[in-house]
């Protein structure tokens, strides 16, 4: 079973956000992949993720470029798992594919947004439902993780 972590994001973007846990699950030896809402989406973050900082880039890909299975981090619109992930990150509301093949799953959700809010609320439901451990975390004023539940 998957351990869900939704992110609640509050106080920062996504793409202020995303790159640090990204790190995160690189400094751990874990691929991830990056699920996303749309084509736009994953084509933005993809530009970001090479100049999110201007001493640093967060070497990936996406499932059009040659050799996906060999990207740390794979940006896709769908649900496949080209480069063999051990953490998946949903954002943008994109609907989680079956979980039980990750250790980790991560929902990132955009807390003024009501539209992923309530797309938030179903995917907690769904992971407790499919009997998944889920911990749900929301931003501090000082943008640091606080667990809730």
């Amino acid at each position: 079973m998957a351990e869900a972590l939704f992110y609640h994001l509050t106080e920062s973007t996504l793409e202020e956000a995303l790159p640090a846990l990204l790190e995160k699950s690189l400094e751990r030896g874990w691929r991830a992949v990056v699920q996303v809402g749309g084509q736009e989406r994953r084509d933005a973050l993809d530009q970001h993720l090479w100049t999110y900082r201007d001493d640093s880039f967060l070497a990936h890909g996406t499932e059009h470029d040659p050799h996906p299975g060999r990207q740390p981090v794979l940006l896709t619109c769908g649900e496949a798992n080209p480069n063999g992930a051990r953490i998946r990150f949903l954002v943008d509301g994109a609907a989680p594919p079956d979980l039980s093949s990750y250790e980790r799953v991560v929902f990132l959700f955009d807390g003024h947004d009501e539209a992923q809010l309530e797309q938030a609320r179903g995917h907690w439901k769904a992971v407790k439902a499919a009997g998944h451990g889920a911990t749900y975390w929301q931003q501090t004023p000082e943008r640091r993780w606080e667990r809730k539940a």
